[in-house]
């Protein structure tokens, strides 16, 4: 049983659109930046900043807030998107994504960025990030949860596996991880470069409770999330099976959109898609 109704789940799908507009304008504006990993997180970071966190954006040092750690810096236009729409800040600040002097990084940049919780850029670091705030945040009684997310290629880096298994040792329960399960990396696809599966089961190993959804299904995310918090003896992982470049049909599950943004009349065109799509969805009152 779904956790929301069907307008809510609806509402957070015409949102998620929305953010995919502008993160295509963003990076139309910088002339740089990642598509494909972003398009396809745009649902998970919709569920995430409208309905997930216990946040407050006009008070984002808020002690008592969740906290999401973005390992896969990477992808961070996706979450300043998400972010202005959520309130922190405007979403014409967001257009100033890796401008000279931007608070809008090309990696998140904590000390510049209120709301962001860490500076990323080494792949396989933020679980460890993510196990330590978790197990500081246990030894000081607090209660707000941490969440992690990472991408999949990021896997085949050796001190990601640290942190799983400290937090599995140590019995994180207030930590849930999400992979986003994307298949492509920057020169291919994962499981030509560097095989990762049997990745739930590696996880299993490492004494995670592990849940596979569709990375797009938001209420489907939505319901994984709520059954982590009911998990108190171990870490959780959600395995997010998501389609790169989602919502755009000709770059989706094409890796050289891993890296590179859309030019000018790209942009235009992956626009015009968009707002059809948008166009497409009507929530309704329930009765």
């Amino acid at each position: 049983m779904s956790t929301i109704d069907d307008k809510k789940a609806c509402e957070l799908d015409a949102k998620a659109v929305e953010i995919r507009e502008t993160l295509i304008e963003m990076l139309v504006a910088a002339g740089s930046g990642h598509t494909a990993g972003p398009l396809g997180m745009a649902d998970i970071f919709t569920a995430f900043y409208f309905h997930i966190l216990n946040h407050d954006p006009k008070n984002p040092d808020w002690e008592e807030r969740d906290r999401l750690i973005l390992s896969n810096g990477h992808i961070t236009p996706i979450r300043y998107s998400a972010m202005a729409h959520a309130g922190y800040f405007s979403i014409e600040e967001a257009k100033t994504l890796r401008q000279f002097g931007s608070r809008m990084q090309g990696h998140p940049e904590r000390e510049k960025l209120p709301g962001v919780e860490t500076t990323s850029g080494p792949l396989g670091s933020g679980l460890s990030e993510a196990a330590g705030i978790a197990y500081g945040a246990r030894m000081d009684g607090k209660k707000f949860r941490v969440y992690c997310l990472m991408c999949d290629a990021e896997h085949q880096a050796g001190n990601l596996w640290e942190g799983a298994m400290f937090a599995g040792n140590n019995k994180l329960s207030n930590i849930t991880a999400v992979i986003d399960r994307n298949n492509i990396q920057i020169n291919g696809m994962t499981e030509e470069i560097m095989p990762l599966e049997p990745l739930a089961d590696k996880y299993r190993a490492f004494n995670w409770h592990v849940i596979e959804v569709d990375g797009h299904n938001i209420s489907e995310f939505i319901n994984a999330v709520e059954e982590s918090k009911a998990i108190f003896e171990k870490p959780t992982v959600i395995i997010a099976h998501t389609i790169p470049g989602k919502g755009i049909k000709e770059i989706e599950f094409d890796y050289k959109w891993h890296g590179k943004p859309p030019k000018k009349e790209e942009a235009d065109k992956f626009l015009r898609e968009l707002r059809t799509l948008g166009g497409t969805i009507e929530c309704y009152d329930q009765e």
